[in-house]
């Protein structure tokens, strides 16, 4: 049996201590976001980089338990590709179903507010998925509860089996999500 305070942490999502893989990666953004502002890989801006790559990463080290949610795999940055490209196409498919409804006002518009359930466990996974779902034209994350996501839908036609709604709002992109994020 796990003490309360361990199972609560694991059940809740939380943040955890950060490893070295954490604070490593923290350091290599830094460091790269470094050189590509300063366009040179002259020995003097990459010891300067990594000065301020190394200053950044003490900085943000209390905040970094947010990233203990990543999954640090072979195949994690093939399932961000995959979300990337899973995101793309749902905004423009979103987007030009909006602009439908405000180019032709006939359209019907029959606004229901939803519940998803996400089996992702990390606040980072949780907080992408709400983000992911906000920004397509059409729903809005109002709330997010441990599990439970509430979600502002634009048009469910009456009739919709709306536990299938909601998985047809969330699923694509947890699916994606999961690979690289718990």
């Amino acid at each position: 049996m796990q003490p309360a305070e361990t199972a609560s942490a694991a059940d809740t999502g939380g943040a955890s201590r950060p490893g070295l893989p954490h604070f490593a990666l923290t350091f290599a953004v830094s460091l790269l976001l470094w050189v590509l502002l300063a366009g040179s890989l002259q020995p003097q801006e990459l010891l300067a980089g990594a000065m301020v790559a190394l200053l950044v990463t003490l900085v943000a080290a209390p905040r970094l338990g947010i990233f203990t949610g990543m999954r640090f795999s072979i195949a994690a940055p093939v399932h961000l590709v995959l979300y990337l490209g899973r995101f793309f196409v749902a905004l423009v498919v979103a987007n030009f179903d909006v602009a439908r409804r405000v180019l032709a006002p006939s359209l019907p518009i029959r606004p229901a507010v939803v519940e998803v359930h996400t089996d992702l466990r990390s606040a980072l996974g949780r907080m992408l998925l709400a983000n992911s779902i906000t920004l397509t034209p059409g729903t809005l994350t109002i709330d997010v509860h441990e599990d439970r996501l509430l979600v502002h839908w634009i048009d469910c036609p009456p009739g919709t089996d709306l536990p299938q709604a909601t998985a047809a709002i969330a699923a694509g992109f947890e699916r994606h999500i999961r690979g690289f994020l718990k």
